[in-house]
C-alpha cells in the first residue's frame, strides 16, 4: 500500500513537547506509522509532507490513485485542493495589500467601481446595505455573515433557489463562508482589473516551478490523476473546475503544494509583514462545532486552545506555541495543513477521500506531538474529549 516517491533525510527530528517522548524518528517509522492508519481506515489514497524550516524532509504517497486499476499514487498526482485554494489565495491578497494596492480594512464600496448588488450575482442584496460594512478583511476571515453556500441556508436543507442573504450582521462572529470568498475575488478582480487565475500563475506558481498546479482543469493533467472516492468507497471522479474560484479550484500535487508551503514560510513568496498579518489572531471563534457555524452554544475547548479567525487559516496557541490550520473538504476530499508557527514546522497531508476526520488528527499528534488544536471542534465526529 506504500510507494515512496521522496525523502530528504534519514533522519528527522518531529520535536515532541514532552521531553520523555522526545525521540529521532526515520523515514521507516513514518513509513510504517502513516501505512497502518491507511490499511485500517481503507483510505485509497494519501500523500504526506513534513516540512521544517522551509525545507521538505519528509514526503512519500500511500495507496491508490485509482482504486480499481491499484494505479498508485505518487507526488505528482493531480489532487483537488478544494479549500487550500483559500489560503492561496488569501497570501496573494496580502502581497497585493502589502504593495499598497488594496486596503483590506476598506468597505468594499469603496473597492468595488459600482454596489456590489449591481453585479448579477449579487442582485439578491438589493436594499439590504449591510455589503458595504463587508471588508476584505471580513470576507477572508470568515466575518462576512453569509452562509457557505447560498443553497445551503442555515436549518434548511439542501435549495438551489435560495437567495443569498446575511445570517448576521458582517464582523460580529466567525462563519464560515465560501459565498464570501466569491465576493473578495470579485472586488480584487474588479478593483485591480486583474485576474485570480493568472495572478497565482505569475506570482506563485511559475516561479516555484509549479507546473502541475492551477486553478481550472488542464487536459496535460492527464494521464496521472486522483480519482476521488465517497467514505462508502464510491468512486465520484475528479472535480475538473472549468472557472476559477478562489473559494476553492485549485488542482496540485503533493510535491508542488509542499514547495509552495516551504517558500510561503520562509517569507520568499510574500513579505514578513503579510505573513504575521495572516496569522495574527482576529475575532475569538467560539462555535461548538465549525459546521454548521450558527450554533451560539460556546466551546469551551476553542477558549482554551485561543482558536480565532486569522486572514484564510485558523490560528490558535498550543503546547508547542503558535499555529494555524487550513482544511479542504468535499465529498471526496480531505486535506489539511497545520503548521506551527514558532516551531517553523508543518506537516500537509492530501487525501482522495472524505476520511479526514477519521486520519487527520490522530497521524498529526503521532508525528509532529501535542497541538493543542481542538479537533472536536473541527470534526463534529469526533468527541468533544479529544479537545481537553
Amino acid at each position: 500500500m506504500r510507494n515512496t516517491v521522496y525523502a530528504a533525510f534519514t533522519m528527522i527530528f518531529l520535536g515532541f513537547q514532552n521531553p520523555a517522548q522526545a525521540q529521532v524518528q526515520d523515514k521507516k517509522h513514518v513509513d510504517e506509522l502513516v501505512g497502518q492508519f491507511v490499511e485500517q481506515h481503507e483510505l485509497p489514497g494519501l500523500g504526506l509532507a513534513i516540512i521544517k524550516k522551509g525545507e521538505v524532509v519528509y514526503q512519500n504517497t500511500f495507496g491508490y490513485r485509482e482504486v480499481e486499476t491499484q494505479t498508485p499514487l505518487d507526488a505528482d498526482t493531480v489532487m483537488y485542493g478544494a479549500s487550500l485554494t483559500k489560503f492561496v489565495f488569501s497570501a496573494l491578497v496580502m502581497e497585493l495589500a502589502y504593495e499598497g494596492r488594496l486596503d483590506i480594512d476598506a468597505s468594499i464600496a469603496t473597492l468595488l467601481p459600482k454596489p456590489l448588488p449591481g453585479y448579477p450575482r449579487y442582485a439578491d442584496l438589493e436594499g439590504d446595505e449591510r455589503w458595504r460594512d463587508l471588508t476584505l478583511r471580513r470576507l477572508l476571515a470568515h466575518q462576512s455573515g453569509f452562509p457557505n453556500f447560498r443553497f445551503f441556508p442555515p436549518n434548511s436543507d439542501f435549495d438551489p433557489d435560495a437567495k443569498l442573504a446575511f445570517v448576521f450582521d458582517p464582523g460580529v462572529r466567525y462563519g464560515y463562508s465560501g459565498e464570501g470568498y466569491y465576493v473578495a475575488q470579485l472586488v480584487v478582480e474588479e478593483a485591480l482589473g486583474i485576474k485570480t487565475g493568472p495572478e497565482l500563475q505569475k506570482r506563485f506558481f511559475d516561479p516555484l516551478k509549479m507546473t502541475r498546479t492551477s486553478l481550472t482543469w488542464r487536459d496535460d493533467f492527464r494521464p496521472n490523476f486522483a480519482q476521488g472516492y465517497t467514505v462508502d468507497g464510491e468512486n465520484k471522479g475528479h472535480n475538473m473546475q472549468s472557472n476559477v474560484r478562489a473559494a476553492g479550484s485549485m488542482d496540485t500535487t503533493l510535491h508542488d503544494f509542499s514547495r509552495w508551503v516551504a517558500a510561503f514560510m520562509t517569507g520568499d513568496l510574500i513579505p514578513p509583514e503579510a505573513m504575521s498579518e495572516l496569522f495574527r489572531p482576529g475575532l475569538p471563534i467560539t462555535s461548538m462545532r465549525q459546521f454548521p457555524p450558527w450554533d451560539p452554544t460556546d466551546n469551551p475547548a476553542n477558549k482554551k486552545a485561543s482558536l480565532a479567525a486569522g486572514i484564510g487559516v485558523e490560528t490558535f496557541k498550543g503546547p508547542r506555541g503558535h499555529g494555524f490550520l487550513k482544511g479542504g473538504h468535499n465529498d471526496k476530499t480531505d486535506n489539511m495543513l497545520l503548521c506551527l508557527t514558532e516551531q517553523d514546522e508543518c506537516i500537509l497531508l492530501l487525501m482522495n477521500t472524505a476520511k479526514g476526520d477519521q486520519v487527520f488528527p490522530q497521524i498529526i499528534e503521532e508525528l509532529v506531538g501535542p497541538t493543542g488544536f481542538p479537533w472536536g471542534w473541527k470534526y463534529s465526529s469526533l468527541s468533544l474529549e479529544m479537545d481537553n
